[in-house]
């Protein structure tokens, strides 16, 4: 420490002017040339991607977050910095016109050169880094003068947009689909009058429907004439069984028997039994009973009696007959089976006919069906292709609406304003100064003491020489 301070106190007049000198003038730059610096702030954002040309559909793209990769923020520094954005900015800020020096002039310094020197020194006073951990953007520059460093940036931001937009933005896409919505729409017309003259020449709405319908019908029509042939079989086979049927049973058969007395017999019998009996007395009273007349009425009264008696055991028998009722229902079945199988055979025969017709009907339909969906195919294709034209025509449009207005993937969050103080104030700039002017005047006087040759004590005169000092006055300036 000694050794510092004997360093600084031989070299204090230099120390001491080189501290004032450097402190004055850092004082006096800060009051006549203060820095002004002005900033604006950059915000990149994902609100908004450009669709993809592709002959489908856009499909909305899927955030999962709003993040932003380090490649966009480094890609967006660069567009910043780039030498077309400086030169514009250059143009139309004006700092070509305030740095016209006449030194350069006698130098015989071109317009290109000039431009060339202009945009690099404007590139070495912008400093544009990214924010971390945010997607912002901090652009700053410093001036002497706050207007110009405020104009600087405000017209860095509009050359920043300017170029972003036609980095970014492919131009000619509106005239592009409007051309080929126009052809588009040209092959939709020919699809829809195809279509119709289609239609109106085979007679034919919704020949798929048709088609369908007629093979509906025809399966149930093949149904019915399966259904009908198999009654006929049915109906063929019960005639049969009728016939054999009708050779067994009997036309005729007893409907009753009724057993009853001959009561008009028995009466006269009885009758004719009291009249010989009283014959027998009359001639009994005359007669004896071996008279001739009287036994022979005798034999005749048990005649009658054993006739009356045998009348008696033997019973008058009456039976009705008539039609069998089973071979009376077999021949009403039979006749009904055959005007049934007749019946049959008629609705067979048409069912037949329909049949083929329904067929033919179908295979006709089919190969119109085939010719209407390619027709369909076609019109579909050609629509889908007009309005895939008239998104993207849309699209375009959209996105060429949205440059207009200056909606892009970045915005300038911080507008530059004219900074009212200058970057360093006095008291700052002056705290600067001391601690600047004191380490250069301090180094000074090392450096200064460092290259003096002269002896400055006994010590270096005995390092130096290797003799013995024996004695030493003090200089008059120590």
């Amino acid at each position: 420490m000694r050794d510092v301070v004997a360093v600084l106190f031989r070299q204090r007049r230099l120390v001491m002017l080189s501290f004032l000198g450097i402190f004055l003038g850092g004082i006096l730059y800060r009051v006549l040339a203060p820095s002004y610096q002005a900033e604006m702030k950059v915000l990149v954002r994902r609100g908004r991607v450009d669709p993809l040309m592709t002959p489908t559909p856009t499909q909305p793209p899927m955030f999962e977050h709003e993040e932003v990769a380090e490649e966009a923020l480094n890609s967006e520094v660069v567009l910043l910095l780039d030498e077309d954005t400086l030169q514009t900015v250059v143009k139309t800020s004006g700092l070509g016109a305030e740095d016209e020096s006449w030194f350069w002039k006698l130098a015989g310094e071109s317009e290109d050169e000039r431009l060339e020197r202009q945009v690099r020194r404007l590139g070495r006073k912008l400093e544009v880094e990214p924010v971390r951990k945010s997607t912002l953007i901090t652009v700053t520059y410093e001036s002497s003068n706050p207007v110009q460093a405020e104009r600087v940036l405000r017209c860095l931001a509009q050359a920043y947009l300017d170029r972003h937009l036609r980095v970014r933005r492919t131009p000619g896409q509106l005239a592009f689909f409007e051309q080929q919505i126009v052809q588009a729409r040209r092959g939709l017309e020919d699809a829809q009058l195809r279509l119709m003259e289609f239609s109106h020449d085979e007679g034919i709405v919704a020949a798929d429907l048709e088609r369908d319908a007629t093979l509906q019908k025809m399966l149930e029509t093949d149904a019915n004439d399966r259904e009908t042939r198999v009654s006929i079989a049915e109906t063929g086979q019960r005639i049969q069984a009728l016939q054999l049927k009708l050779r067994v049973l009997p036309e005729r058969i007893t409907t009753q028997v009724r057993s009853s007395d001959n009561a008009e017999l028995l009466e006269n019998m009885k009758a004719k039994l009291l009249d010989l009996q009283l014959k027998r007395t009359e001639l009994l009273a005359k007669f004896e009973p071996s008279y001739r007349p009287v036994q022979e009425i005798e034999q005749q009264i048990a005649q009658t009696k054993t006739s009356i008696a045998a009348q008696d055991e033997a019973p008058v028998l009456q039976k009705t007959v008539d039609q069998g009722p089973d071979h009376q229902w077999a021949q009403a079945e039979l006749l009904k089976a055959e005007v049934e199988l007749s019946a049959l055979n008629a609705r067979a025969a048409a069912t037949n006919s329909l049949l083929g017709s329904y067929r033919s009907s179908a295979q006709r339909l089919g190969d119109h069906a085939i010719q209407q969906d390619v027709l369909l195919r076609n019109l579909k294709a050609a629509e889908d292709k007009y309005l895939l034209y008239a998104n993207k025509r849309e699209e375009a449009r959209i996105g060429d609406a949205m440059d207009q207005g200056g909606i892009l993937n970045v915005a300038i969050a911080e507008q530059p304003t004219v900074p009212a103080l200058p970057q360093w104030s006095v008291l700052s700039f002056g705290l600067l100064s001391f601690v600047l002017a004191g380490t250069a005047s301090t180094g000074l006087a090392f450096a200064a003491d460092y290259l003096n040759p002269a002896f400055r004590t006994p010590d270096e005169v005995v390092a130096y020489l290797g003799a013995s000092v024996l004695a030493s006055l003090p200089s008059r300036n120590d």
